[in-house]
């Protein structure tokens, strides 16, 4: 336990620092692309759990609303038992739903924005409390800032063909010890779980996740998309991080909590290839509540560069692009990217800029140039820098490009080596 409070004290005395650079440096406002009118908001749910030995003497603490977020924050980060407690962030298992492009992940509670909502930060607030059931308007919670806005795009590539909506995340702190009742809603949120920022911060947590991307190719050339076949490419990995929560809720009376008893038995197929059992235990309307819990994709990318605000400071260095399984592919990717990844990584320790890792395997998320017009966000074809007029592509820049010029290469190797393989097999026939 001392051991435990002695790795606290640092991270709390960071993680007020990090509060506060939010508060006194807001991130722009970005407007819509033209042709894309949506926007929506998360909310960034902080509090601070006690430790054992240093237990508040009262479980509420009441901040003076009428004082600034900064002052604020002084008080509350003062007190002895924050001083020693464990800082901790509330994230949601969404729903598992049909046509929902984020079903079944691991999220922040949000949503899109409504007409009636006055701004995006409304939408964050309205959404907390329709999703879990949690007032964010209460006396009991400091709204500190926001993240960089970001323009979710369907695209990879060096021009975005179709922007879904921009993305506002907002910060909010809980002030009391003891952290309100949550009520989650069964149609949008299948689970909550509060997650220690020491997990988040740790290199042991780092994992990966397999997603099947095969249909991302149906619309590329005949090349792509015989090589982008699953039995070919294997399957696409993504840089995670597997959550180890202190606290969880569950939906509990909706179906697909317990599971279903089945005799069902596998097939030789489904022995043999593991991706396809993996696969059917994700079935069910509200997901596999016995399922690691995997921190990827958006979310991921959205907290980076938060995370990186906190010792040991290497967040966003500890992130790795995308690649695939199968191994002659996985070792053309990192040939063809080498030099793709190392001027980005440059760019981004040089300019501690949003890090772009916001990506899952159908859509990205691009900070905004802060320096950009704010009045309308255009788009421009292929240019010196590679990137876009109105986003700072750095980690993730020219990195699609290669890895599609990575996968063509792959299916010439592949069947060129499969045309040898039945030429000498012919042969050999022949001779007998």
């Amino acid at each position: 336990m001392a051991a435990t409070a002695a790795e606290s004290t640092p991270l709390i005395e960071a993680f007020h620092q990090a509060l506060l650079s939010r508060y006194h440096n807001p991130c722009s406002y970005v407007s819509n692309p033209p042709e894309c009118k949506r926007r929506a908001s998360v909310a960034v749910i902080f509090r601070v759990r006690p430790e054992y030995h240093h237990l508040p003497q009262s479980p509420a603490i009441v901040t003076d609303k009428s004082a600034s977020a900064s002052q604020q924050l002084e008080e509350f980060f003062a007190q002895d038992w924050v001083q020693h407690g464990d800082p901790e962030l509330l994230f949601i298992k969404r729903a598992s739903r049909v046509g929902d492009r984020w079903t079944g992940h691991v999220a922040l509670p949000g949503g899109k924005r409504d007409p009636e909502d006055a701004d995006d930060k409304a939408t964050a607030v309205r959404e907390a409390w329709e999703e879990i059931g949690l007032d964010l308007t209460t006396e009991n919670l400091i709204f500190v800032g926001n993240l960089p806005e970001r323009v979710v795009t369907t695209s990879f590539g060096s021009v975005p063909t179709a922007s879904l909506m921009v993305l506002c995340p907002f910060i909010f702190l809980l002030t009391s010890s003891n952290t309100p009742a949550l009520t989650l809603q069964p149609t949008e949120v299948a689970s909550t779980h509060w997650v220690s920022l020491r997990a988040l911060l740790s290199p042991s947590m780092r994992s990966v996740e397999h997603v099947n991307v095969s249909d991302r190719y149906a619309k590329q050339n005949m090349l792509i998309r015989l090589g982008g076949s699953r039995w070919m490419t294997g399957m696409m990995e993504f840089s995670a991080l597997s959550l180890l929560p202190t606290e969880s809720l569950y939906c509990s009376s909706v179906p697909g909590f317990l599971p279903e008893s089945s005799t069902h038995q596998k097939t030789i197929f489904q022995r043999l290839n593991p991706w396809a059992a993996r696969g059917r235990q994700q079935l069910g309307p509200y997901g596999d509540k016995s399922r690691q819990l995997l921190l990827w994709g958006l979310t991921l990318g959205i907290m980076a560069d938060f995370l990186d605000m906190l010792p040991p400071y290497n967040a966003v260095e500890l992130w790795r692009p995308p690649t695939f399984t199968a191994p002659d592919l996985r070792i053309l990717v990192s040939l063809f990217t080498y030099s793709i990844r190392k001027r980005n990584e440059t760019k981004v320790k040089a300019a501690r800029r949003p890090s772009q890792t916001a990506v899952d395997d159908s859509t990205m998320a691009l900070s905004v140039d802060e320096h950009a017009s704010r009045d309308h966000v255009s788009h421009r074809g292929d240019s010196a820098d590679d990137g876009h007029q109105y986003a700072t592509a750095i980690l993730l820049q020219g990195y699609y490009d290669r890895l599609r010029l990575s996968i063509a290469v792959f299916t010439a190797w592949r069947l060129a080596l499969g045309s040898a393989g039945v030429y000498y097999a012919w042969k050999m026939l022949r001779r007998r």
